[in-house]
């Protein structure tokens, strides 16, 4: 079993940055790829950034040349920085970790929010 733990939230002004920490605990050996998701007020949970094990990173269009995703796995730990902040940027973001068999792991989320 793995626990995500999200951190690094807050409110913020549009044009800052923020960057998110997930740390990983438990079965560490069992997590292959990881990712980031959000989700906002009255929306469903989409993804933002995804790294895979080989650090082949994607990302949702949205956020492209604004946000970066990077693993720390000496530390065991997701980050997820955030430039540029925009308001549609304000959401719940959610740490990801990918399992074998289709399993996943989610974190509990940390709120970001961002100010016109």
């Amino acid at each position: 079993q793995v626990h995500l733990v999200e951190s690094g939230g807050g409110l913020v002004q549009a044009g800052t940055s923020l960057r998110l920490s997930c740390a990983a605990s438990g079965s560490i050996f069992s997590i292959n790829a990881m990712g980031w998701y959000r989700q906002p007020p009255g929306s469903q949970r989409k993804l933002v950034a995804h790294i895979s094990t080989g650090g082949i990173t994607n990302y949702a269009d949205s956020v492209k040349g604004r946000f970066a995703i990077s693993r720390d796995n000496a530390k065991n730990t997701l980050y997820l920085q955030m430039n540029s902040l925009k308001p549609e940027d304000t959401a719940v973001y959610y740490c990801e970790a990918d399992h074998d068999y289709g399993l996943e792991s989610w974190g509990q989320g940390t709120q970001v929010t961002v100010s016109s």
